[in-house]
């Protein structure tokens, strides 16, 4: 009988840590691992653990360390989880006999073998082989018991899909985490700028590189054990840029419900189903089960054809008849006056004369037969109204709003940032200067008037425009953005419209040619935001309803706060989709929401 005692000293983060020790033939060994009083982490192990090991003929003992697996002895090769990456560890192991049938004495010099895994212990020297591919499965180089730091020096062909990127060194190299399905480690790559025309490319999520390159040791006291340094990119599959874009979008929602918030405004909700056009003449989503009620009688009439002339004659006939003729006209009625709602801004004024200053941010709908690349069917919307608010103070919120979301993303760190700078690398060209500019420019105010003579002036030097520049015609996107980029370079805010052009709650102005409207136009995209001081004088706002035409039954309740207690009061909104166009850089409206609804589109 014989005893071996020896102590070792590993560190966790190195991986597995072997001991290697002699075993007679046929005899029955005893290995005790008194862990509990040095690893409290191994809950599992509450008390020494003697594991007992078999031989049926002249082998060594392996006793094995495996942060993978639970503690367990097969074949004759122990296996404990340990856990606390980094930290060293002291454990003493004893090793008894508890059956000798052969008075063989140990060889002293194999008494304690020690072998760490990082000297090649349990490892090939050499990259495992693939029969039918030529690249190597991220699993053979960081699956094996040494995480791969034995196959430093070597080259190797690996693919797969980038997980996380980032840029360092001001954009001269890219660390990238690529995992190829074969385990679920990730192998850290390390990319030259002058290996790809363009490195951001290689660190959209989900992009698919391969790449050729000599796999090396990391820097000390890195968590990996190998790395690789790309000596060629050999291809890369890109992906789209949807989750940068919802990422980008998410903040701008975040700062939204901060700066009002932080303004103390009351965060409301509004219904979608309405019977008022808020914009009074825009095209609107009816709400209605026509068709399927349709369905209903086609049906009914094929079961009970409709009665003859002799069964009209009966009065009960009749008189069901009439009421079924009544239900349907109520029905159609309804039909006709259910929407989706196209804006907010009616039941707003009700909880603004109430509450004073309050928002909402919501989706609402245009039914408009529009393809262009600035509009959707379904988009989001945020209204904020203030109480006791006039033209300029609702300019003044409107500005500072769009200038404190720019600012926030200008000083978000971390992966927004990452995420901003691939998409104006990408996408767009200039979407960083133009955040800057925004967050850092006051906007120039001009009225509509003053906005039709700079064009009428650019059209004397030699300016050309698709659509005719007068006074009255609404500013389109080509006005919008001549304005913003070409005459002053920076974000303009038109006010003062003429009130034919305009909707029927703005308030008349005292020339009684225009009402006190505004629109923020920002380079790029146009037209941002559209506001305006609400007509709080009732005879007025009757006039205005006549004027175009609406009929007064569907707004009673919206004439009755002018009625009962009117206060002045502004508002705007800002289409929200055009926000996150304006800050991705992106070309088309669809591409920023994940569900685009437009004509045509709805399956998704």
């Amino acid at each position: 009988m014989w005893d071996l005692v020896c102590y070792l000293t590993f560190n966790v983060g190195l991986g597995l840590t072997s001991l290697i020790f002699p075993l007679k033939p046929r005899t029955t060994h005893l290995v005790s691992f008194p862990l509990a009083n040095h690893l409290g982490a191994l809950s599992h192990l509450r008390h020494s653990t003697p594991l007992v090991a078999r031989s049926s003929s002249s082998a060594d003992l392996q006793v094995m360390f495996d942060a993978s697996v639970p503690a367990t002895i097969d074949n004759g090769c122990l296996k404990i989880p340990l856990q606390g990456k980094g930290t060293k560890y002291k454990i003493k192991l004893s090793v008894e006999t508890l059956t000798d049938d052969e008075e063989i004495p140990p060889p002293s010099d194999k008494l304690a073998a020690v072998s760490l895994l990082q000297e090649g212990a349990f490892s090939s020297p050499t990259v495992e082989k693939q029969r039918f591919r030529r690249h190597v499965p991220v699993k053979s180089i960081l699956c094996r018991p040494d995480g791969g730091a034995g196959l430093a020096g070597q080259k190797v062909l690996i693919f797969g899909w980038v997980r996380t990127a980032r840029l360092q060194g001001k954009g001269s190299f890219a660390f990238l985490e690529v995992n190829d399905g074969s385990c679920p480690a990730y192998l850290q790559v390390i990319v030259d700028a002058s290996l790809s025309d363009d490195l951001s490319k290689l660190i959209a999520k989900g992009t698919c590189v391969v790449v050729d390159g000599c796999l090396k040791l990391p820097p000390q006291g890195t968590k990996q054990k190998i790395e690789l340094k790309v000596e060629e990119v050999v291809s890369v599959g890109t992906v789209d840029q949807i989750a940068s874009v919802a990422r980008i979008r998410n903040a701008l929602a975040f700062a939204t419900h901060s700066f009002f918030q932080s303004q103390s405004f009351l965060y409301v909700n509004t219904p979608i189903i309405t019977t008022s056009d808020c914009e009074g003449a825009g095209e609107m989503f009816q709400v209605t089960t026509l068709i399927s009620a349709t369905e209903k009688l086609e049906r009914e009439l094929m079961e009970n054809p409709p009665p003859t002339e002799a069964d009209r004659a009966s009065k009960d006939i009749t008189a069901s008849l009439a009421e079924l003729a009544n239900a349907k006209l109520s029905l159609s009625r309804t039909v006709e006056r259910s929407r989706l709602k196209p804006g907010l801004r009616l039941q707003l004024e009700s909880y603004a004369c109430a509450l004073g200053s309050v928002y909402t941010f919501g989706p609402t709908f245009r039914a408009e037969n529009s393809h262009t690349s600035r509009h959707l069917a379904e988009f989001w919307i945020v209204e904020p109204e203030l109480a006791l608010a006039d033209l300029k103070e609702d300019m003044d919120c409107a500005e500072a709003y769009v200038r404190y979301m720019c600012t926030s993303l200008q000083e978000n760190s971390g992966i927004l940032r990452e995420k901003i700078v691939v998409m104006a690398k990408n996408v767009g060209d200039g979407c960083i200067d133009r955040l800057e500019l925004v967050a850092s420019t006051p906007f120039v105010r001009v009225t509509y008037t003053d906005a039709i003579e700079l064009l009428k002036e650019a059209v004397a030097q030699g300016e050309t425009f698709e659509n005719q520049v007068e006074w009255g015609i609404n500013l389109v996107f080509e006005h919008e953005r001549y304005l913003t980029e070409v005459v002053f370079q920076k974000p303009v805010i038109v006010y003062n419209y003429p009130k034919g052009i305009k909707a029927f709650y703005m308030r008349v102005n005292d020339d009684g040619k225009t009402v006190a409207a505004m629109d923020v136009l920002v380079p790029k995209v146009g037209e941002l935001i559209g506001g305006s001081q609400r007509e709080e004088r009732y005879a007025v706002l009757m006039n205005r309803l006549e004027e175009i035409g609406l009929p007064v039954e569907p707004y009673e309740w919206y004439l009755d706060l002018r009625r009962h207690g009117t206060v002045k009061h502004s508002g705007f909104g800002l289409g929200f989709e055009r926000m996150v166009l304006f800050a991705t850089g992106m070309d088309n409206i669809r591409d920023v929401i994940p569900f685009p609804r437009y004509p045509g589109r709805a399956d998704l």
